[in-house]
């Protein structure tokens, strides 16, 4: 299919609409102190703890989220149909509302919260607060590439699998995980990237502590306030990781 010609100018725009802020952030970099900057003891904490819970909700992610596109994309109840669109409410839903929900929930006044504090366990406000509100804003990403992949890949080897008398879960080991692998490790990626990128439902469960839950993005926006050459490195340093990782996932779905 040859594009019309007057199709570039449309996307040229929407183009512009995504590189300018990109090259704006690039011209405040204060070039001579970005390495001092991102060498801070508070910017490595931050940095560490964001890579530390990003990979535990990524870990998270991949095992309830594996199950869940299993689920979604080949089993035949009806009610699963229902489920759904409550699985990937949390790609619309404002970040802060996902914070108060999980707060309201697992809060020391929650809906589980008084249990857990009962057993010793308080989570709002701590760093598995922080892995529980990156897992419930990325695990969507996962479980939408993996049962996209399914859905595309077909029951047809599995099938005859089964024919032959293998039992479902030899079908699963055998078949359908080495055959979806690739959408396995491109949805790890995503949902890193976006629980790598969370802010608002973990500023507002998880408070801003540093060392404790303070992410980088959360760095940021602290020092937006007090020195905005800081959070200029910070963000030109989360959008160096997120390039990484798009270009990663990028690659994965072009090699599958």
């Amino acid at each position: 299919m040859t594009v019309p010609r007057w199709i570039y100018l449309p996307a040229g725009v929407g183009a512009l609409l995504i590189l300018a802020p990109l090259v704006a952030l690039l011209t405040r970099v204060d070039w001579a102190t970005l390495p001092a900057l991102l060498t801070s003891p508070a910017s490595l904490a931050a940095l560490g703890l964001s890579v530390r819970t990003s990979a535990l909700a990524t870990l998270a992610c991949l095992i309830v989220g594996v199950p869940m596109a299993l689920v979604l994309a080949r089993s035949q109840i009806r009610m699963v149909a229902w489920l759904r669109p409550f699985v990937l409410l949390p790609l619309v839903l404002p970040p802060v509302v996902a914070g108060i929900a999980l707060l309201y929930t697992f809060g020391r006044r929650g809906l589980l919260g008084g249990t857990f504090e009962a057993l010793g366990l308080q989570i709002a406000f701590s760093t598995t607060a922080v892995v529980l509100a990156q897992t419930f804003v990325a695990l969507p990403f996962l479980v939408l590439s993996l049962e996209s992949a399914l859905r595309t890949l077909g029951p047809g080897y599995e099938d005859v699998a089964a024919t032959l008398g293998a039992r479902p879960t030899l079908v699963l080991a055998r078949v359908t995980i080495p055959t979806l692998l690739p959408a396995v490790v491109t949805g790890a990626v995503l949902a890193f990237a976006r629980a790598l990128g969370e802010f608002g439902a973990t500023i507002t469960f998880a408070g801003s502590l540093q060392g404790v839950t303070r992410t980088l993005p959360l760095e940021i926006y602290l020092q937006r306030e007090t020195d905005p050459d800081a959070a200029v490195a910070l963000s030109l340093l989360l959008v160096v990781v997120a390039v990484a990782v798009i270009g990663l996932a990028t690659r994965r779905i072009g090699h599958a």
